[in-house]
């Protein structure tokens, strides 16, 4: 078995180490998310807290983990005599994003269970998980079906496992530590709230700091049993400090002026529901006893605030991760006079100093800011959460208005494809519910929301042969398929004798995401100031859909002479709004261009992925004007910019790409350029109003009075 990175040589990221830390001295706070960029120790430290959690008592031969002291009655490998037992050491099992749903609950042998009526169960991910930590790396990218299984087992504490009404059931209470890379996508609201804490990591910009991660990283690649060694000593000190902390953790106070603190600061932040107030009490609780203390101090609340809202006040993607601290000290400032009558003031565990909530967190070394540095000791407090930024649907500031009537002459206001056409971008609209458009027929892609698809969960629709592992029997066709033979088979008694070339799967339909490819016109044509921020913000609603219908989303933009790729296709529909946000504008119009580097990242992404069936949405007013990218295509050059971009359509269509045009035109007389270049894509076209889905609502709700 490999050595670990110690825990303890961890450089910097104080508030990761402190939010594993307080999981491990109160597992009931509900576990961590870790969100940053790529080679962070997100991984490593989530693995080197493994070593640093106390053993586990466990009745000898359980598969299941069961507590000798309490053993589930129900446990699959029971029944228990409670007393006696083996202690081993705490678990840390990784799910990997590619996992089957066998792998994480568990597999039932369904042909033993027909024919012989036995519950041949082998464990999955949760029974190994029981009383441990369950470690998901990538866990935005999981699937849906899996987030699901999650979802049920951390709300109940249990795995049921059921295959045509034979089931089983065995307890499934883990600690869940999850790592992700924002960039890569987002977590659904329900997962994103069974985290108890999320910390924000990034690399640090120190030489110095960074030099000495390099310096440990290769000591340790080089003679991993030894540098653990160095670091033994600092390993047992911060191991001894988590019991002591666990064993102190019961006689912890936390008075009613602290739990004012704590409903106020989750009111104020407008949070959903009351698992961010649980949380953040037992946070703050866990913080105090981590500092060696009984008593829960304002400076708790804060650093709990810091650690449990920023993921739960989010409404949507596109808002900014963090707290606004200052607001938060506010709040906290406003309550403390009530927790202060109600006697918040007293001694420490040791009696020594005062515990006033208005202590300076800088100076009072045994604060929550008492986290591991180079341990037992830690470098400072933590100050998590980062200042509440503005969101992409808020405006950017802009630059200097061009005149009007050149904004809204179309190209030749900035016929010029340099700076001297290029106005400075604007803030995106409000974003709203949109139509739904999909891909027609069936696909078999990822699982999603957006269009029809044969999947592993859904209606079953059929049966067939399985093909591979059996995923879901389906019964009837299972004894149609056996029912001819009995005879032949020497059936006797009520059972049926059933073969591996019986069984049938089933098929069931279900929903699937989509590659949704934008190709956004920037030219001048669309550049007067409140043209492009509706046209922003619709496309910021487009985005908004993609998310929640579980797409990846592409961003190409065109203007001046050319077509640029401007979001490569990716998971993260942040990434698609920041992008949005900070578009100029101005220029040309090569809309062949824009058809055709989409119709080529299309080409590329279907070698990447085969089953995941693309939607193009191209936001234009229709118009064209020369390019120099369509002059050099494929197309035949020498044609007017319009017969262009008509070529380009064509070329889309005959590959079979599903297309929708959102009609930008606006003014009281419109060309219907935008209706045409949909016909030619062999797709439909809508214009910005037509959008909405209010809009598609109240147009049916008037045809049907008028029926």
């Amino acid at each position: 078995m490999s050595t670990p990175y110690p825990f303890t040589a961890l450089v910097g990221q104080e508030d990761l180490r402190l939010a594993l830390l307080l999981n491990a001295v109160s597992p009931a706070v509900g576990g961590v998310l870790v969100r940053g960029e790529k080679g962070t120790a997100k991984s490593t430290a989530v693995r080197a807290l493994s070593t640093l959690l106390p053993d586990v008592p466990v009745v000898q031969g359980c598969r299941f983990s069961c507590d000798p002291a309490a053993p589930d009655g129900e446990c699959p490998d029971g029944p228990h005599e409670a007393g006696g037992g083996t202690a081993r050491a705490a678990r840390v099992v990784e799910l990997p994003v590619g996992a089957s749903e066998d792998r994480l609950v568990g597999a039932l042998d369904i042909e033993r269970a027909l024919s012989e009526g036995v519950k041949a169960y082998e464990p999955g991910l949760l029974a190994a998980a029981h009383r441990g930590v369950l470690y998901v790396d990538e866990v935005n990218l999981l699937h849906d079906h899996l987030v699901d299984l999650l979802l049920d087992a951390a709300a109940m504490g249990a795995s049921y496992v059921e295959r045509e009404g034979v089931s089983v059931r065995h307890a499934a209470r883990f600690l869940l530590v999850g790592t992700m890379n924002p960039e890569e996508g987002e977590l659904r609201p329900q997962l994103l709230d069974r985290f108890g804490l999320t910390v924000e990591v990034a690399a640090s910009r120190e030489t110095d700091e960074r030099v000495e991660v390099v310096r440990r990283r290769l000591a340790y690649d080089a003679d991993p049993a030894g540098f653990g060694a160095r670091w033994a000593a600092d390993e047992q000190a911060v191991r001894e400090r988590i019991a002591a902390a666990r064993r102190l953790l019961p006689s912890v106070r936390l008075g009613d002026g602290a739990l004012r603190q704590i409903a106020a600061t989750c009111a104020a932040f407008e949070v959903d529901g009351m698992r961010a107030d649980i949380v953040m009490a037992r946070t703050a609780t866990a913080l105090a006893a981590w500092a060696d203390r009984t008593v829960v101090l304002a400076e708790d609340v804060r650093q709990a605030a810091l650690l449990a809202l920023p993921h739960r006040r989010r409404r949507n993607p596109f808002d900014a991760p963090g707290l606004d601290e200052d607001k938060l000290d506010e709040t906290l400032e406003r309550e403390r006079g009530a927790g202060e009558g109600e006697g918040e003031r007293g001694e420490g565990r040791d009696g020594e100093g005062d515990d006033d909530p208005d202590t300076d967190p800088d100076t009072d070394p045994d604060g929550p800011g008492g986290g591991p540095s180079e341990p037992p000791e830690p470098e400072g407090g933590p100050r998590g959460g980062s200042r509440e930024q503005p969101g992409a649907g808020q405006d950017a500031p802009a630059g200097q208005d061009s005149p009007a009537a050149g904004a809204a002459a179309g190209d030749s206001a900035g016929d010029g494809s340099g700076p001297k056409g290029e106005r400075s971008a604007v803030g995106a609209g409000d974003p709203y519910r949109t139509r739904h458009f999909d891909v027609p027929g069936i696909g078999e892609g990822a699982a999603g929301r957006r269009s029809r698809a044969r999947t592993a969960h859904g209606r079953t629709t059929s049966a067939r042969r399985p093909r591979g592992s059996l995923t879901k029997l389906h019964l009837a066709a299972t004894v149609q398929a056996a029912a001819p033979y009995q005879r032949a088979r020497g059936r006797s008694g009520a059972g049926l004798v059933i073969r591996r070339d019986d069984l049938r799967q089933a098929v069931r339909e279900g929903r699937e995401g989509n590659l949704v490819l934008f190709v956004v016109d920037a030219s001048g044509s669309m550049a007067a100031r409140e043209r492009m921020t509706a046209v922003k913000g619709a496309v910021l609603s487009l985005l908004l859909d993609a998310y929640q219908r579980r797409d990846k989303v592409g961003l190409v933009t065109f203007r001046g002479a050319d077509a640029d790729l401007v979001l490569p296709p990716t998971s993260s529909v942040e990434a698609g709004a920041a992008r949005l946000e900070k578009l100029p504008t101005g220029g040309r119009t090569p809309l062949a261009a824009g058809l055709l580097k989409a119709r080529e990242v299309l080409r590329v992404e279907r070698l990447r992925d085969a089953t995941r069936r693309p939607l193009l949405i191209v936001v234009t007013d229709g118009r064209a004007t020369g390019s120099r990218a369509a002059a050099g295509s494929t197309v035949k050059s020498g044609l007017e910019p319009m017969a262009l971009a008509a070529r380009a359509a064509r070329l889309l269509a005959a590959e079979g790409t599903a297309s929708v045009v959102v009609d930008c035109e606006s003014g009281p007389v419109r060309l219907g350029l935008a209706g045409a270049l949909a016909q030619e894509l062999g797709g439909v076209a809508v214009t910005l109003e037509e959008l909405r889905a209010d809009t598609v609502s109240a147009l049916v709700k008037d045809v049907r009075r008028a029926a």
